[in-house]
């Protein structure tokens, strides 16, 4: 039954996109590019979402840090694959302006919460599972993430699972922007994800690819 998830997910999407899109989710397609990529636009869409454990998170209360916002799946191979990469260098950073959304799209509740148990997942996690958040921030495939500044802009997207060193590179460029200086704590050893790989959504199939990625 999990296995099916990816495969409803996807139909489930495409049909939300196609209504909301006037029939051309022309957001939805099969990429292969992995890295920072062009984001053509200059905010992101508030929102508010259900939280892992209860509550709301919106958007609107994390305003004066630098955000980084990751959506993603608990059957997502590559997902899994950086989770430890994305916790620890949360938690090198979370005593200063700097916070971390995790936005978990087309997955059961329970998976979610497991999720998060077992990567000792600390950010504010919260679930999206028609993907209606996904696709108003253009998420072509999972893992993918947004940077937001300490204004409320976009300052980066970034498509496929992240090694440490390039995550913390991208917070410290922000942070510096922001003439809030360095803020992490010493680092602890940790090495490339190894997560080379990134789940595709849409595309003229209409399926989902995973596309490789450097270790």
């Amino acid at each position: 039954m999990l296995a099916l998830l990816p495969v409803v997910a996807l139909f489930a999407l495409l049909g939300w996109a196609l209504v909301q899109s006037g029939g051309s989710p022309g957001g939805l397609s099969v990429n292969s590019e992995l890295g920072e990529v062009s984001t053509g636009r200059a905010s992101v869409p508030a929102f508010s979402a259900q939280a892992v454990g209860g509550g709301e998170v919106n958007l609107e209360q994390f305003k004066g840090k630098v955000l980084m916002i990751d959506f993603w799946s608990s059957w997502c191979p590559p997902c899994r694959a950086e989770a430890p990469v994305l916790a620890q260098v949360y938690r090198e950073y979370r005593e200063g302006p700097v916070e971390f959304i995790g936005v978990a799209i087309w997955d059961d509740l329970r998976d979610i919460a497991r999720f998060v148990d077992d990567f000792n997942v600390q950010y504010p996690s919260t679930v999206d599972p028609m993907g209606r958040i996904a696709i108003e921030y253009g998420v072509t495939g999972i893992p993918e993430k947004f940077f937001i500044d300490a204004s409320g802009a976009l300052s980066k997207k970034y498509v496929g699972p992240m090694d440490a060193e390039t995550l913390r590179s991208i917070l410290d460029e922000m942070l510096d922007q922001e003439g809030l200086g360095a803020v992490k704590g010493q680092p602890a050893a940790v090495g490339r994800s190894g997560a080379g790989g990134y789940i595709a959504v849409g595309g003229d199939g209409g399926g989902s690819a995973v596309a490789g990625g450097a270790d």
